[in-house]
C-alpha cells in the first residue's frame, strides 16, 4: 500500500430489519432505533441505525483489504458525526494516510469514513493496522 491510495469500498443498504437485528445482538434496545412510533415524535422523525452498526462497516472494508493483520492488530478512532437512517445507504471509504516501517513490518494508517447516498458523512476518523512484511 502506498500513501495516497484508496481502499476498496463498501456499500450497503440499511434496513429497519437489519436495525432491529442488530438492537437484538448488541443488546441496545434504545426505541430510535426499534420503535417508529417512538422516533417519529423524535428530533429525528424516524428510526435510526445504531452508531457502532454503521461503524462496522468501516471494519469490514479494512477486514476486506487487509484480512487477519486487521483482525489481530486493527484500531479503530472514530467520530459519530450524523445520523444514518433507514432506508439510506451507506459507503465505507478509506484513503492510506502514512505507511511506516515497524516490527520488521510496516504500520498502515488510514484516513477512514461512512458517508450516506447524498455524500453527507456520518461516521469520520482513521484506522491503525500493523502487516507483517513491508509495504
Amino acid at each position: 500500500m502506498k500513501e495516497g491510495e484508496a481502499l476498496r469500498s463498501v456499500t450497503k443498504q440499511i434496513t429497519q430489519e437489519a436495525i432491529s437485528e442488530y438492537a437484538v445482538a448488541s443488546g441496545d434496545m434504545n426505541p430510535i432505533h426499534v420503535d417508529q412510533g417512538f422516533a417519529a415524535r423524535s428530533q429525528f422523525g424516524g428510526t435510526i441505525a445504531h452508531g457502532m452498526m454503521v461503524a462496522a462497516s468501516v471494519s469490514e472494508m479494512m477486514s476486506a483489504e487487509f484480512g487477519m493483520d486487521w483482525i489481530e492488530s486493527g484500531r479503530l478512532k472514530l467520530r459519530f458525526r450524523a445520523p444514518v437512517y433507514t432506508g439510506s445507504e451507506v459507503t465505507a471509504y478509506g484513503q492510506v494516510k502514512r505507511v511506516r516501517a515497524a516490527d520488521g513490518g510496516s504500520e498502515i494508517v488510514c484516513s477512514v469514513g461512512v458517508r450516506n447516498e447524498s455524500g453527507d458523512d456520518a461516521v469520520t476518523g482513521e484506522a491503525t493496522v500493523k502487516t507483517e512484511s513491508p509495504s
